[in-house]
C-alpha cells in the first residue's frame, strides 16, 4: 500500500482481491470529494457493485439506491440511480482521464453527478472536460484491473467496503 499523505482526503475500497488506494483531489473538485467522503463514511458504498465494467476503459460503480448486494438488488437496475443527496455541478479541470484516475459518472447533464463513479482502466482523453476527475488510484490497480467485466458483468463485483482513510 502506498504511503498515505492526506488521511481526510484518501479513501479505501476494499476488493475481493485486496485494497485500492484513492487520493482524492479535494482542492480540484472539492464537491466531488466532499461527497464521497460523506457516502463513505454513511456506509453507504458498502456492497455496491461493479454495474458496468469495459475492458480497456472502465469499472463504474456507485449505484447506492440500486447497487448494494444487501437491499432488494436487481443487476438490470444497477447503474440507474444514485444517493438522495442533490446532484453535483460539474467541477471540470485541465486534469486528464488518465489511467487509474476516477471520474463522476452523470446523465447527460453535465451537472447530474451524484454518487456513481468510475475508474479508469486507459488513458481515456476523449473524456476530459466532459467529466469531473476527483481523485487518483494511488496503489492497488491490479485489483481494479482484476474486476469482472460486462454491462452488466454476469458475476459483478463489489466493493466490500469504502471508508476514509483518517477513519480506518
Amino acid at each position: 500500500m502506498a504511503e498515505i499523505k492526506d488521511p481526510e482526503n484518501t479513501i479505501l475500497i476494499e476488493l475481493k482481491d485486496g485494497t485500492v488506494t484513492i487520493e482524492l483531489l479535494a482542492d480540484v473538485a472539492p464537491a466531488h470529494a466532499g461527497r464521497m467522503k460523506e457516502l463513505a463514511r454513511a456506509g453507504a458504498y458498502d456492497n455496491v457493485v461493479f454495474h458496468r465494467v469495459i475492458d480497456g476503459f472502465m469499472a463504474q460503480t456507485g449505484d447506492v439506491a440500486n447497487g448494494n448486494t444487501e437491499n432488494d438488488f436487481d443487476i438490470r437496475r444497477a447503474g440507474t440511480g444514485g444517493s438522495d443527496l442533490p446532484d453535483l455541478p460539474a467541477e471540470f479541470s485541465k486534469i486528464p482521464h488518465d489511467r487509474g484516475t476516477l471520474g463522476a459518472a452523470r446523465s447527460s447533464s453535465p451537472n447530474s453527478a451524484n454518487s456513481q463513479f468510475f475508474i479508469n482502466f486507459a488513458d481515456n482523453h476523449f473524456l476530459n472536460g466532459q467529466y469531473t476527475v476527483y481523485g487518483r488510484v494511488t496503489s492497488g490497480m491490479e485489483h481494479v484491473d482484476a474486476i469482472a467485466r460486462g454491462e452488466p458483468p454476469a458475476s459483478p463485483d463489489k466493493m466490500l467496503s469504502v471508508k476514509v482513510a483518517a477513519d480506518a
